[in-house]
């Protein structure tokens, strides 16, 4: 008698999530800018390694397009695991499960939220009406992907995906290592301008190498957000603080009155070491 096949959670998940290769890799419903991001990343480090580094190998050193391409294999590597992994979806409760928690309010609607206490101090759980339980702390709802989201940070089209507990070390990798391969790859096309254009002059330089003009000026363009963004998640990270949670101001003294982050580990370095490198939660989705 032959076995019958079991249902696996991603095959009838009732989030918008799309799931690829078996369910093995997942994106967001609507992948169009993080195609974008693939697209410029590659293009403009393909215009590096085509007309930058054969030149600079031979005036500058023979390692330029070695590290030109640990930094972009890192970047991409970052940006797939992130773009492509599960973000800490909470799978939605079953029906049974909706109803022993009804049956335990009395047939009422369950309230709004819980109060439970983290290291000493009041948290709030919150009902989740779409996933029909109540979300751990921290975790909130993505409205554009349509699940609850452990450790959620934000959505970013960028990535195309959700960042939250599971993929948020290698989002962080990704935002770090893009930060030195623009530095890189713009001081690349800087100098072999410069190096051009001596004794033939800038106009020369751009005629003879309008690719190398045209890295410097996109590298310029995006360097400034990506490097910001970079320091703005260190900052995130040494203080166990989340996007969500600083745009709410979750931790912030009101009215005068203290509320120190129930989650923070006490200084920088065992915060950072908690967030980017401590034990990674397995996903709840059957993949």
């Amino acid at each position: 008698m032959a076995s019958r096949r079991v249902t696996r959670k991603w095959e009838v998940f009732a989030g918008r999530n799309r799931f690829w290769c078996d369910g093995r890799l997942m994106t967001a419903p609507h992948p169009g800018v993080f195609l974008l991001t693939l697209a410029l990343i590659c293009g403009t480090c393909a215009l590096h390694f085509a007309f930058d580094c054969p030149f600079l190998a031979v005036r500058v050193s023979a390692a330029v397009p070695a590290v030109g391409a640990a930094l972009f294999v890192l970047t991409l590597a970052a940006l797939l695991r992130t773009a492509l992994s599960d973000p800490g979806i909470i799978p939605r409760a079953a029906t049974a499960e909706a109803a022993a928690l009804e049956a335990a309010e009395a047939g009422r609607p369950p309230p709004r939220a819980r109060e439970v206490l983290v290291r000493g101090r009041p948290v709030k759980l919150k009902y989740c009406f779409t996933c029909k339980m109540f979300r751990p702390p921290r975790a909130s709802h993505c409205s554009l992907c349509d699940n609850c989201v452990d450790r959620f940070d934000h959505h970013c089209p960028w990535v195309g995906n959700c960042v939250g507990k599971r993929n948020y070390r290698s989002f962080y990798t990704f935002v770090v290592s893009l930060s030195f391969l623009a530095v890189f790859v713009f001081a690349c096309a800087v100098t072999h301008l410069a190096l051009a254009a001596r004794g033939a002059g800038v106009a020369a330089a751009l005629h003879a190498s309008p690719a190398s003009a045209l890295v410097a000026a996109v590298c310029f363009l995006s360097v400034w957000s990506v490097l910001g963004l970079a320091g703005f998640h260190t900052y995130l990270a040494s203080t166990d603080q989340t996007t969500n949670e600083d745009i709410k101001g979750s931790f912030s003294s009101r009215r005068g009155v203290s509320n120190p982050n129930p989650y923070s580990r006490g200084n920088a370095c065992a915060n950072c070491w908690y967030v980017l490198c401590g034990p990674l939660a397995p996903s709840l989705i059957d993949r």
